[in-house]
């Protein structure tokens, strides 16, 4: 009775833990679906300027819900799992822009001078440990 009772017992831990790194696991991959949308949605869309500093006041604001580091320009430093890089191409003047370069010059001015700018969002990759979103690349599509 007594080896039955702590087989038992093995038997409740055993599935409590399994059922417990279930959840966890659903959970952490429900969460990066979630980020994930928030930039997906743009994927080979249409934006106007904007939309644009919408996109990088959501990168700038997770990279620093998530601690992400600087360089000594400013610039947020790539680790490998969670952080966002927005680049954009402009045809006007053929210059790429980091994200942290437009926010820092007054995005307003940005969404003043760029709001019906066309910009397209060409390319989206992710992180290879964590599967969420580490940069976009969107293109300027119209002047």
């Amino acid at each position: 009775m007594k080896k039955f009772v702590i087989f038992f017992a093995i038997i409740i831990i055993i599935i409590t833990g399994i059922s417990y790194s279930y959840i966890i696991i659903k959970s952490n991959n429900n969460e990066i679906k979630q980020h994930n949308s928030i930039f997906e949605k743009y994927y080979q869309k249409e934006i106007n300027g904007s939309e644009i500093a919408t996109i990088i006041n959501k990168a700038i604001d997770s990279n620093t819900k998530n601690n992400i580091q600087k360089d000594d320009q400013g610039k947020y430093i790539e680790n490998d799992t969670n952080s966002i890089k927005i680049t954009i191409k402009m045809i006007d003047n053929e210059t790429t822009y980091d994200m942290e370069t437009i926010y820092e010059h007054q995005i307003s001015e940005f969404v003043e001078y760029y709001n019906q700018i066309k910009f397209k969002c060409t390319n989206i990759q992710y992180h290879k440990k964590t599967n969420m979103v580490k940069s976009i690349e969107l293109e300027q599509i119209s002047v």
